[in-house]
């Protein structure tokens, strides 16, 4: 017997076979990692090594100072700190309230956090295996993020990376 949603994703248009393969990846992510996280929790641990490169904190730094002017500054650096705070909470980071570098706040990874980090990683490559990408699709992929990520890009550019 054939899937019952065959037909359903033969139809579906390139951008919304996107979200149905990242979802896929999530959910298997999440079922199998050994803490409980939720979506948006991995996606800021991955967003905290990001941050830990120099040259991201340097454009961090340049959009503290800029987004400091805005009236919303401080309700966004309340909700941010929240969200970052519970990653402390599991032990996951370490969050600095007051850095001596230009941010109004900065993490940092916990060993745990790098575990975890690494634990997703192993989790994704498994996904990757199971869903059955190949090498070629890989390539592919590669060429259709680059494309994508222009558009992304431009946009935050323009925005003076305060979005």
């Amino acid at each position: 017997m054939a899937h019952p949603h065959k037909d359903a994703i033969a139809k579906m248009p390139a951008s919304a076979l996107i979200g149905v393969i990242e979802e896929s990846k999530m959910t298997y992510v999440r079922e199998n990692l050994s803490i409980f996280l939720h979506e948006s929790q991995i996606k800021l641990l991955k967003q905290v090594k990001k941050h830990e490169k120099p040259h991201h904190k340097k454009i961090r730094i340049k959009q503290f100072e800029k987004a400091k002017k805005d009236d919303l500054f401080n309700l966004h650096l309340g909700l941010y700190l929240k969200k970052y705070e519970k990653l402390a909470k599991l032990g996951l980071v370490e969050v600095d309230k007051q850095p001596n570098n230009g941010l109004e706040y900065d993490c940092t990874l916990t060993s745990e956090g790098i575990k975890i980090l690494d634990e997703i990683s192993d989790l994704e490559r498994k996904w990757e295996d199971i869903v059955g990408i190949s090498d070629s699709d890989a390539e592919v992929l590669k060429e259709i993020a680059l494309n994508s990520f222009e558009i992304s890009y431009r946009h935050k550019k323009k925005k003076g990376f305060i979005f």
